[in-house]
């Protein structure tokens, strides 16, 4: 057997989505997520112009070299153009391998550990009264747990916090736009929305918070110690990771589980984080950490340090991704939780899915591969557009941490 043909699918079906598609010299098709946030198309070139002619030809089911071969051969290793490029080839094998074996994906990884991921939902508002009530609502739609996050009094915008009632889409068409930030009026708003969320639905719902690199380590500590008493779930992102030294800092100052890892790209990044016992959760992505390859080797990393698995799992991952994530949290020993950020509805019609969301959990049925699909005629319908991320600055116009 050998790979044909290998394409990449460009589609905005309300946002941008980067898909691989691998097609066999017998009919077998597999696919993968290439998608980087507000840099997609540099993940397509890569692809298009470095990878795709190099792997024409040869057998799709030696997944474990072809990972090697674009990663070591590449010899300008990692980074995230280069990672989701690795990551999309390596999903579509594994789809590949599984619809020749008749089997889901996570039977091939050694079978299911467990019946459904729990994931947790997101519950935003413009200030504290409409943040509690889409927990609540989240609370009546069955999650078992809930990330809060809230406007902040003084400020026009804040992470987290959608345009409209109950969604949230950072990405933004056009150029980037600017967002103010302001640490001290976090810091002051932070700790009494969990007071008043924990008032309002108890103490049996996980809650969780993302801090989105925003603060320093001493100021992570600070937030988290003052969260103690309602009892997170995790703080995510609280600080930059680029120097890993930096939980050791926040470790002295709180009990507050700390989750990162959503912008990492190899185990490389979190080593030290991970054997230092510095954080509770790994949050690498399957599309930007190298694939299932990869990603499956910092899950038995971290499983050695009793760190569990938290993937991201936005809008900015196509549902080829989350069938991989819910195909490899169905099999993963040391699974923690799963994010949930559903899809719109037309995004759902163009790759069409079996996981579903059942009573706080995602569960998926018995099919081959990962089982996941795309319309290419409805994707042709909504061609690219150019869109971007926020940045930050500061009250006095420094750039900060989006």
């Amino acid at each position: 057997m050998k790979i044909e043909r290998i394409q990449t699918i460009v589609t905005c079906p309300g946002r941008n989505f980067v898909t691989v598609k691998i097609v066999t010299d017998e009919g077998v098709i597999g696919l993968g997520d290439a998608t980087l946030n507000g840099r997609e198309l540099a993940v397509k070139a890569y692809l298009d112009e470095h990878v795709f002619p190099c792997l024409v030809g040869r057998d799709p089911r030696n997944i474990e070299d072809i990972w090697q071969y674009l990663y070591r051969g590449a010899y300008w290793r990692r980074g995230p153009v280069t990672m989701s490029a690795i990551a999309a080839v390596d999903m579509a094998l594994w789809d590949i391998k599984g619809k020749l074996a008749g089997m889901p994906v996570y039977q091939l990884l050694g079978g299911k550990s467990r019946d459904g991921l729990m994931v947790y939902g997101h519950a935003n508002g413009k200030d504290h009264a409409e943040a509690i009530e889409a927990v609540q609502q989240h609370v009546e739609e069955g999650y078992k747990a809930i990330r809060v996050q809230s406007g902040v009094p003084g400020l026009a915008k804040t992470y987290g916090v959608g345009k409209t009632k109950g969604f949230y889409e950072p990405a933004e068409k056009g150029l980037p736009p600017e967002e103010p930030w302001d640490t001290s009026l976090y810091l002051r708003h932070t700790p009494e929305l969990f007071r008043k969320v924990r008032e309002a639905v108890g103490h049996d719902i996980h809650l969780l918070h993302d801090a989105h690199h925003r603060l320093t380590p001493i100021e992570a500590g600070r937030l988290g110690k003052e969260l103690e008493p309602y009892s997170l779930f995790w703080i995510e992102d609280a600080t930059p990771a680029e120097n890993q030294e930096a939980f050791r800092l926040i470790r002295q100052h709180t009990t507050t589980p700390l989750a990162i890892g959503e912008v990492f790209n190899s185990i490389w990044d979190c080593k030290d984080l991970i054997s230092e016992q510095l954080i509770d959760y790994i949050r690498s992505t399957i599309t930007h950490a190298g694939g299932i390859t990869h990603v499956r080797r910092i899950a038995d990393f971290a499983a050695l340090y009793q760190v569990r698995t938290g993937f991201h799992g936005a809008t900015d991952l196509s549902p080829v991704c989350m069938a991989a994530a819910v195909n490899f949290g169905l099999w993963v020993p040391n699974f923690g939780i799963q994010e949930l950020m559903p899809h719109s509805p037309l995004t759902n019609e163009v790759f069409p899915h079996n996981y579903r969301f059942e009573d706080g959990y995602l569960v998926m049925d018995d099919v081959p591969g990962l089982g996941v699909d795309i319309d290419e005629a409805l994707a042709a319908r909504y061609p690219y557009e150019r869109a971007y991320l926020p940045v930050a600055r500061l009250r006095d116009g420094s750039m900060w941490n989006w």
